[in-house]
């Protein structure tokens, strides 16, 4: 048997629960090239009225055959349940002897359920027998619901007694509806979260009710196959192994199998290995390309990172590789066009990258994608990004701990790269190490980031104090350490109050007991402590007096920090949410912020610090602020609000025309950045407004795309926002428009580097990242890569205008603000 797939599950891990009385469940995981397995988890047992299974059942197994052409294959196999009630669970691994490759397009497996539970031997509950593949010689996968024939064992003939497939005649609405289930877990069905919830929720109902309804019936049993990426076909060897569908005189449609489809064109593989052999090398190093063969490169080199090139492309980039040496753009192109697993031909490369125009950082950022896994590639985007200064290093140092993962080695060039980085600069140190101290927890890569750690930690202490003042490396590493120590310590106080019962009040006194008792040591440091949101920060203490903390489920504290330069840090530790995602977030706000102000363009951003500091726990840098629905409560207006802090009789609305110009600003670059990123979740609770007129958002658990919300806006633009501008039609509301529109077209041409840096984060387990296999090409829709620049200002205005105009956000928001209202 062959299947026509690039990659296959050899592992799924699926909770199957039954959604009535009458179902028992099990899950079947298999791999082409490995045997029929499946793992038997839940069996919920039918009621006592069914024929076949007493009341008190307490002991039972489960039997599987494997029938080949209606012969037994190999010995049956089962798993035994003891359990004095329901619910009755197996967990055990069950693997029979037969491969995939074993199978015939007769196969079928027979189930039955005994009974064991009299002590007097066994009596049989019911048996069920299915055909792994389906009339058009297609694996089945997905769930399946099988009949149970009651008191009947299962057999595997051919036709057998016992078909678990349920007539047609006989279905009904559960089938239907288990049907659509089925092709939704497939990923034939769009998933739409909001919708979809709504769907099952009623789909559970219907099934309460036909199971009333059908109380008496057929007792039912759950497999669960494993999903391939692509449809798995029986196939006999040999020419002629699939007889053509029988000439039909109606307009059905008929289903041909190539037997040569995927497979190497001999006659191409010869003129390609001809076309790209050594000796074509003297030729190829003069060749220029025609008008049009340039014209098509040209748009080849402009092509989004995240598009792979196809076997014209890819020839076409060879044949004329020595003229494109000149053009840096052109690198990235060239090395996705080489087949590296050609000695030669790999080799021919490496000696032409060395030669090539050097590429931009953004570029190096792509080679260390796992689309390239040749060394050499990858430690020539190294020496690239040895050329970048330490700001720019650290506006990617979080992919670039990610894309360690994608080494071959543990010390690769890479790692050596930021160890040596960190050595010189203690705040990329500091970053480093709480990058590296996350990743730990990830068991498939916790030896590559513990070499990485191990690293760090021995080249920093081998450091000599220097004479200008600069701490040895013992004692550095020892300020780093020491970050880990406080936040423990921060854990334990979070417990503690969160233990109290009442008032937001006394969970306030709580943490000040705590702070001046128990925890006393917190409020004078021994030595002082690196802060880890700004390492260049010494922290000497908490200030009691001024610590609090914040009205929700998790009770996140907010501590104030004592400097050694005499001022203050104001920091939010949270514990029980993951704070990796709202990390990426703001990088990439503070990412954009810099590119925006390389082309003079300051949109008074407010990239706050976020820091992860564990899977479920880190700091975020407290910014002085008050919610939009807040300031909208008490003053009525945002104008108002403003008005109290920078009034001007003679200025715009009452207003200083800087602290207004500050306003417009933040709120098209926020605009902006949100819809590239999708922020999803949009609220006046996560909008907030300093006292100078930055307004900056807040909470990022969801993105790419994905809201709560059904019908969310392109971005959020509340009526309050637009009158603090003074109305559609006024001067301040075009220039808004004016600056998104130039804005959107300056990241649009950074768009390169913002997609490389998210397909580094792909496979960093954060939720709506490694959750969405598609989440940059999400990313790369929002860029309309496809327009140019006036064209995408026409884009970019009807999407502030649907915005504006969106009616149902603004039901949404008021009835978000009752539930605030009545939480």
């Amino acid at each position: 048997m062959a299947a026509a797939t690039a990659s296959i599950s050899r592992t799924s891990a699926a909770t199957v629960a039954g959604s009535n009385s009458s179902e028992f469940r099990f899950f079947l995981s298999c791999d082409i090239s490995l045997p029929l397995t499946f793992r038997v988890l839940q069996a919920p047992i039918p009621p006592p009225a069914q024929d076949g299974l007493d009341k008190k059942v307490s002991e039972l197994f489960v039997e599987c055959k494997l029938y080949i052409d209606g012969v037994q294959f190999g010995l049956p196999v089962n798993t035994r349940l003891e359990s004095s009630g329901p619910p009755y669970c197996w967990n055990e691994l069950i693997t029979l002897c037969t491969k995939y490759r074993d199978l015939t397009s007769l196969a079928q497996l027979a189930f039955t359920v005994w009974d064991v539970s009299s002590g007097e031997g066994r009596s049989v509950v019911g048996g069920a027998t299915i055909f792994l593949f389906n009339s058009k010689k297609q694996l089945k996968t997905g769930r399946l619901k099988l009949r149970l024939w009651p008191q009947k064992e299962a057999d595997g003939r051919v036709p057998t007694t016992t078909p678990g497939k349920v007539p047609k005649n006989e279905r009904g609405e559960i089938e239907r509806l288990e049907r659509l289930v089925n092709k939704y877990e497939r990923g034939q069905i769009q998933h739409v979260d909001w919708l979809d919830r709504l769907a099952f929720s009623a789909v559970d109902r219907v099934k309460e009710k036909e199971c009333e309804r059908l109380e008496n019936s057929f007792p039912s049993l759950v497999v669960e196959f494993c999903s391939f990426e692509h449809r798995v076909v029986f196939q006999e060897s040999g020419a002629n192994f699939y007889a053509p569908a029988p000439v039909s005189l109606s307009n059905e449609l008929v289903t041909v199998w190539d037997p040569e489809l995927g497979r190497t064109n001999p006659s191409e593989h010869k003129q390609l290995k001809l076309a790209r052999s050594l000796t074509r090398g003297i030729i190829d190093r003069d060749l220029k390309p025609s008008s049009n063969e340039r014209k098509f490169l040209q748009r080849i080199i402009k092509y989004p990172p995240t598009r792979d090139l196809q076997a014209d492309e890819k020839q076409l980039v060879w044949k004329f590789r020595f003229s494109l040496m000149s053009e840096k753009k052109a690198l990235t192109k060239f090395v996705r066009s080489v087949d590296w697993s050609d000695i030669q031909e790999a080799k021919q490369a490496v000696e032409l990258i060395g030669k090539w125009e050097t590429i931009d950082v953004a570029d190096a950022l792509e080679l260390l994608s796992p689309d390239f896994k040749s060394e050499e590639v990858r430690g020539y985007a190294v020496s690239v990004l040895e050329r970048a200064d330490d700001e720019e290093l650290q506006c990617y140092l979080l992919q670039l701990v990610q894309a360690l993962r994608f080494e071959r080695s543990d010390k690769s060039r890479l790692a050596h790269f930021l160890v040596n980085q960190a050595l010189s600069n203690i705040e990329i140190a500091s970053f480093l190490r709480w990058y590296v101290v996350v990743e730990l927890h990830n068991h498939a890569y916790a030896r590559r980031y513990y070499s990485t750690y191990d690293m760090l930690e021995d080249e920093m202490m081998k450091m000599i104090a220097r004479e200008d003042g600069d701490e040895d490396g013992f004692r550095l590493w020892q300020s780093l350490s020491r970050q880990t120590e406080l936040t423990a310590q921060l854990c334990s106080i979070m417990k503690d109050v969160k233990n109290v019962r009442g008032s937001a009040q006394k969970k306030i006194e709580k943490l000040r007991q705590l702070l001046t008792g128990v925890f006393s040591e917190l409020t004078n440091f021994d030595e002082p402590i690196r802060s880890p949101l700004a390492p260049k920060i010494l922290l000497t203490g908490v200030v009691p007096q001024e610590s609090s903390i914040f009205k929700s489920a998790l009770n996140p504290l907010r501590l104030t920090f004592k400097t050694a330069s005499g001022g203050a840090s104001k920091i939010i530790f949270k514990k029980g949410d993951d704070l990796r995602q709202d990390q990426l977030v703001i990088q990439m706000v503070s990412l954009m912020d810099r590119l925006l102000k390389l082309e003079n363009m300051d949109l008074q951003l407010t990239p706050y610090r976020v820091l992860a500091t564990g899977q479920d726990e880190g700091m975020l840098e407290f910014i002085p602020s008050s919610s939009l629905a807040q300031i909208l409560s008490e003053h009525r207006s945002i104008t108002s609000y403003l008005q109290k802090f920078h009034p001007d009789e003679d200025g715009p609305f009452g207003i200083t025309a800087q602290c207004l110009e500050t306003f417009i600003k933040s709120c098209a670059g926020y605009s902006v950045i949100t819809y590239i990123m999708g922020v999803g979740d949009r609220h006046l609770d996560n909008l907030l407004l300093s006292d100078d007129g930055c307004l900056f958002h807040v909470d990022f658990a969801f993105i790419l795309g994905r809201d709560p919300k059904p019908f969310p806006p392109p971005m959020k633009l509340c009526k309050e926002m637009v009158e603090a501008m003074g109305g559609t039609e006024s001067q301040y509301y075009t220039r808004f428009k004016s600056y998104c529109c130039e804005a959107y077209n300056i990241l649009r041409n950074n768009s390169s580097l913002i997609l490389n840096l998210f397909k580094l984060m792909e496979r960093s387990n954060i939720p709506d990242i490694s959750s969405d296999e598609n989440g940059t090409l999400k990313l790369q829709e929002k860029f309309r890569l496809d327009l140019d620049d006036e064209e995408a200002i026409h884009f970019f205005q009807a999407l502030i205008n649907e915005s504006v105009s969106a009616l149902f956000p603004q039901m949404v928001e008021t009835i978000h603000r009752w539930a605030q209202y009545w939480r």
